[in-house]
């Protein structure tokens, strides 16, 4: 070669070498911008706005058992629920409502249906919130204007709640059934009659058993007016199925920022509710994880069962207090990369675990010991982190 070959010649390009992140995926670069909703306060607990997305449920008790339906409440409040709705289709239902939004650790929403004087029984119990349901409350068009002033004066926002099953009669006969532009037309032309009167704390809430339906209603909403919308797909069957169901409908709604509360309706406790409430938004990375189990799925190479051990994970952290993500893995393939990437991990084999801590691998355990050696490493991290912010708050206060 010769010297001006070798001055000219370009410099050789280094070998590419590729990487494995083997952790969770990184957030998007640009994420769904929330929709610009009102805000509103529903006792203590923002809505719309920029305000979190919050998970509400209802209770299943009669209402008039105080004890009872302050026992669920309670319940639903430990799983991390939001705000709790209360039906109240008789008077003895109303005349408990003082002494549960009193003793309530959650904001309480009365659920009005068929008779307006309930409203004002709300109204007047303290209640955080009424929901109202125009499409089977006799003559309600003519009440709006004494419901609009009397919540005016008691500072509570009220939600317009439109059902696929008791859409108004001539909406269904325009719209030939209970489609997306029928269910949003009503919910719009019911808060024009708040409008009227000055009246604008609204949420509304138009639900429907199909998520497609219930997705394109929500969209015409959003576009349409800017109060805060409450998302549910009414109806959405057991457990399984109906989670399934909300998670779509959510998953879609939420990923274009159209949104502000929601509730997962299933037909279940209440409490599993919750769950599936927040881990949806957990999972969109809209509220910060509590327990996370990562666990594989199962094939061939497995030599544990790891349903079952995932399982038993999953119900024996039940309620511990810190955020944690444990990765229960079942071979050598994904197991050891996936455990290390978790705050806990056991990757198995051969009727083992080998113990994973922030990567760092800890001890092996005979399989019989897995669940008891993770709990152990958890309330050791836990103490860690406490010791650690006691730490902090001493070289603060110097």
């Amino acid at each position: 070669m010769t010297t001006a070959e070798t001055a000219t010649a370009p410099t050789p390009t280094p070998p590419t070498t590729t990487t494995t992140d083997l952790g969770m995926p990184a957030p998007p670069d640009r994420a769904p911008v929330r929709r610009r909703s009102r805000k509103l306060m529903v006792g203590d607990v923002p809505v719309g706005g920029d305000a979190p997305v919050s998970v509400q449920t209802m209770t299943t008790t009669r209402t008039a058992d105080i004890d009872a339906t302050l026992q669920q409440i309670a319940e639903v409040t430990a799983a991390g629920c939001d705000l709790v709705r209360v039906a109240v289709p008789t008077g003895d239902d109303a005349a408990a409502l003082p002494t549960i939004a009193r003793r309530s650790a959650l904001p309480v929403i009365a659920d009005i249906h068929f008779q307006p004087k309930y409203v004002f029984a709300a109204l007047d119990a303290g209640c955080a919130a009424v929901r109202v349901n125009p499409g089977n409350i006799k003559r309600f068009d003519d009440k709006v204007g004494d419901i609009a002033r009397a919540a005016a004066q008691t500072g509570t926002p009220i939600r317009i709640g439109v059902n696929a099953g008791s859409l108004d009669q001539r909406l269904l006969r325009k719209h030939g059934g209970a489609t997306p532009a029928a269910l949003a037309e009503s919910a719009l032309w019911e808060a024009s009659l708040f409008e009227e009167h000055g009246f604008r704390d609204l949420k509304i809430a138009v639900k429907h058993h199909d998520p497609l339906t219930m997705i394109a209603a929500n969209r015409i909403l959003a576009a349409r007016c800017d109060y805060p919308l409450h998302l549910g797909v009414t109806e959405a069957g057991p457990a399984f199925q109906g989670s399934i169901k909300s998670a779509v409908a959510f998953g879609i709604l939420l990923g274009e920022g159209i949104g502000d509360t929601l509730r997962v309706s299933l037909s279940t406790d209440p409490v599993e509710q919750v769950k599936a409430g927040c881990h949806i938004l957990a999972s969109l990375g809209l509220r910060r994880r509590k327990l996370e189990v990562v666990s594989c799925p199962g094939c061939g190479r497995l030599q544990v069962d790891i349903h079952k051990l995932a399982n038993q994970v999953e119900a024996a952290f039940d309620g511990f207090p810190r955020p944690l993500r444990i990765a229960v893995m079942g071979c050598v393939v994904n197991g050891p990369g996936e455990a290390r990437e978790a705050d806990l991990g056991v990757s198995c084999g051969n009727g083992k675990g080998q113990i994973f801590r922030h990567g760092e691998v800890l001890r092996t355990v005979p399989e019989s010991k897995i669940v008891e050696a993770l709990l152990d490493e958890a309330l050791a991290l836990a103490e860690a982190d406490d010791a650690e912010d006691t730490d902090d708050a001493g070289d603060t206060a110097v």
